[in-house]
């Protein structure tokens, strides 16, 4: 794996969403934030629904093949369980353009499961930021200090690294073969932090804390970044919060 410095692109592109949970509108968010163009995006829940208008004010709600004929960039930010049959199933009705960009957050998974918007002349990318959503403008800010893991053919591993830096954080190339070691990584990192914080928040709530989160707040975080420090990490991330899920 290699990180990268700051990198600038140049050119507005028309970005489509599919997938409005914690995830997709804010990554929209920040590309829009960047001088792109959101054209649209595809929501089904009124949660989603009303996330996705908070995020994306004025943002068009689209079906996803009308979304798709729009769209130069398309972001998939749907359950890792649900994008091979996604991607599959808008190959099928032929939605997927040639040169369109085509983006999706499943940490686990690379460029392989694009393959069928990949042999319609799309250009995949496999872009996932290794951070804790709550699907608001929190997260944004949040941003600034993360990773994003980049897997793309080499020739397009410079645009899947513009996109990060565009969006504020820092990009780390991850090889095809090594993204579901990667993904691995990731949800032993979020549930573990998870486990273990809950396990000693219940401990503190049994014998009478009335706020055991908010008592073992300081000592949960700087116990995480003193072990990130140790670990040779570049910047402390919070995994007490940690979340792979897209």
């Amino acid at each position: 794996m290699q990180a990268t410095g700051s990198q600038s692109r140049s050119g507005r592109l028309g970005v489509g969403i599919v997938g409005a949970g914690r995830v997709g509108p804010v990554l929209g968010a920040a590309l829009a934030g960047a001088g792109h163009a959101i054209v649209g995006v595809n929501a089904v829940s009124q949660t989603s629904r009303e996330r996705a208008q908070d995020m994306l004010p004025g943002v068009p709600i689209l079906e996803t093949p009308e979304l798709l004929e729009r769209s130069e960039l398309v972001l998939l930010a749907v359950p890792d369980d649900q994008l091979p049959g996604l991607v599959e199933g808008l190959a099928a009705v032929g939605a997927w353009q040639p040169g369109q960009l085509v983006v999706h957050t499943a940490p686990g998974l690379g460029i392989g499961v694009l393959r069928p918007a990949l042999a319609a002349g799309a250009i995949p990318l496999a872009i996932h930021p290794a951070m804790a959503f709550t699907g608001t403008r929190l997260d944004l800010a949040r941003m600034a200090e993360t990773y994003f893991a980049v897997t793309a053919p080499a020739p397009v591993q410079p645009i899947g690294q513009a996109l990060v830096v565009e969006m504020g954080g820092e990009p780390v190339l991850v090889a095809e073969e090594d993204r579901a070691a990667y993904g691995e990584a990731i949800a032993t990192a979020a549930s573990f932090s998870r486990r273990i914080v809950e396990q000693a928040t219940g401990m503190l709530a049994e014998i009478g804390f009335e706020q055991p989160g908010a008592y073992l707040s300081s000592l949960v975080r700087s116990t995480v970044d003193e072990a990130l420090r140790k670990a040779g990490m570049a910047a402390p991330l919070d995994l007490s919060e940690f979340d792979g899920t897209a």
